[in-house]
């Protein structure tokens, strides 16, 4: 049996939304200009109600005193302030930006979500996480994430100098990338036993998350009815580039728009 995380969330739209997007893992980069640029272009003039970041919108996050000593951070951080002024931004915390604080969304006036959380719109109920907690395969991640996300951890390193922190950082994606070049096995994906689970617990209908970079919609039930979206992440300057967004509208239709086409 899966370990329950509910209590759960609850965020209740207004109802007078008509429309909400779903986006995540853009991994934004200082050294990567394309993916943010297509980003604020995206926030700056979307229609939609709400935007929920459903986690990794940072390649990384050491800390939230980042924010006020690089520019691109507080290029991000006023795109995020500028949008939420307008509509509901809310943000999950990924696997890259699980260290994001409550004092740094609190500035942008962005929601902080915890993962999972429900959303009620349309007269139904989505549950939403970042997906990572669900890819129950990986077992060295599992491991590694169930360390990182403990308050003594987190404490322990944020602690440390911000040029430490850093250098930890760096030397983190390193061996990540040489992994992934000298690996061929397959990642794994969130399981439909954590979904089926989840959603049940939830009293929801539908599952959205990202993180395996894999868009598509799963049945998992047809009685009840279950599904599963996974969002896409992005890359505007790749050879296949990528910016998609997902937006439900309170009518009931799904639609995936790429904002590249």
């Amino acid at each position: 049996m899966i370990a329950t995380v509910l209590p759960l969330q609850v965020f209740e739209a207004p109802e007078t939304w008509r429309t909400v997007d779903f986006i995540s893992d853009l991994h934004l980069q200082e050294n990567e200009t394309a993916t943010f640029e297509v980003w604020q272009a995206y926030m700056q003039n979307t229609t939609a109600d709400a935007v929920f970041i459903l986690g990794d919108l940072f390649e990384v996050w050491v800390g939230d005193d980042a924010a006020d000593q690089h520019v691109f951070l507080q290029k991000c951080a006023a795109v995020l302030k500028a949008c939420a002024s307008k509509r509901q931004v809310a943000f999950m915390r990924g696997n890259r930006d699980f260290l994001v604080g409550s004092a740094f969304l609190n500035k942008c006036h962005v929601l902080d979500l915890q993962d999972p959380t429900v959303l009620n719109f349309a007269s139904q109920k989505w549950l939403l996480s970042h997906g990572d907690a669900g890819c129950l395969g990986d077992k060295d991640y599992q491991s590694f994430r169930q360390v990182v996300r403990q308050a003594h951890w987190q404490e322990d390193f944020l602690a440390k100098t911000l040029t430490e922190r850093e250098s930890i950082a760096r030397q983190l994606r390193s061996q990540s990338e040489i992994l992934k070049k000298n690996s061929s096995a397959v990642y794994a994906d969130v399981a439909d036993e954590w979904s089926t689970q989840m959603l049940q617990e939830a009293g929801a209908t539908c599952l959205v998350h990202g993180h395996t970079h894999r868009p598509a919609l799963h049945s998992l039930s047809e009685a009840p009815l279950m599904q599963r979206y996974v969002l896409s992440d992005w890359d505007a300057a790749s050879i296949r580039p990528r910016a998609e967004v997902l937006r439900w509208h309170v009518e009931g239709k799904v639609e995936r728009i790429n904002l590249l086409s």
